[in-house]
């Protein structure tokens, strides 16, 4: 096989990827901004479950969760899912895994503003959602840029994880490749591609800090 067919074949791998990548940060963001709320919030039960759900999501490896969430169904309740449902159990392991580490960051974000400036946004009559979009959103944004984007790359590389279920990821793609052409060739195409991929998302982060950078941190 040579290198632009072989280019070829991992690049429906990788748009695999980029589809499990791109879907759990849509869910995953808003669900951890509230789960993040429920963890501070002054409802003691809700607090307790908040907190669990972060523990259990952070204790427990991600491929354990990937096979619960796809084989849960039968052994619940005797629901034969089929191959079908293998794409979604990975989007909703991985959203509901990566939710519980988003939830920490955000409120860690929250919780640093001084609440001085609320106090003060309020006095200047703002609402409280005034106050929360165009006061404390942008600095939360700042400080927690950083973390957001560590996570993000580490979500890119751990979509391998998907093959555990069957799912045709590139680096599933890359292995089965590697082991027919008896060469590491494929495994380095692939790891090219994570690469590019990582560089696009790390600049964009580069870019985002430089314009919240304007919002100076007291």
């Amino acid at each position: 096989m040579d290198i632009m067919a072989m280019t070829a074949q991992l690049a429906e791998g990788f748009l695999v990827t980029v589809q499990i990548f791109v879907l759990t940060l849509l869910f995953s963001l808003p669900l951890g901004m509230l789960v993040a709320f429920g963890r501070m919030s002054r409802c003691k039960i809700i607090k307790l479950i908040a907190k669990l759900y972060i523990s259990v999501m952070r204790g427990t490896p991600l491929m354990l969760q990937i096979i619960v969430v796809y084989f849960a169904p039968y052994y619940m309740f005797r629901m034969k899912m089929g191959p079908s449902y293998r794409f979604p159990a990975v989007i909703i392991a991985f959203v509901i895994n990566y939710a519980a580490y988003f939830a920490e960051i955000f409120r860690s974000g929250i919780l640093s503003i001084p609440k001085g400036q609320k106090e003060a946004a309020f006095t200047l009559g703002f609402s409280k959602t005034q106050t929360f979009f165009r006061i404390l959103l942008p600095q939360i944004v700042k400080r927690i840029l950083p973390a957001m984007s560590n996570e993000v790359i580490s979500l890119i590389k751990t979509t391998s994880l998907a093959q555990i279920i069957g799912i045709t990821e590139i680096f599933a793609l890359a292995q089965k490749q590697a082991s027919y052409q008896f060469s590491i060739l494929p495994l380095c195409v692939a790891g090219l591609m994570y690469l590019v991929l990582c560089t696009i998302i790390t600049y964009a982060f580069n870019k985002a800090e430089k314009k919240y950078s304007y919002y100076t941190i007291t």
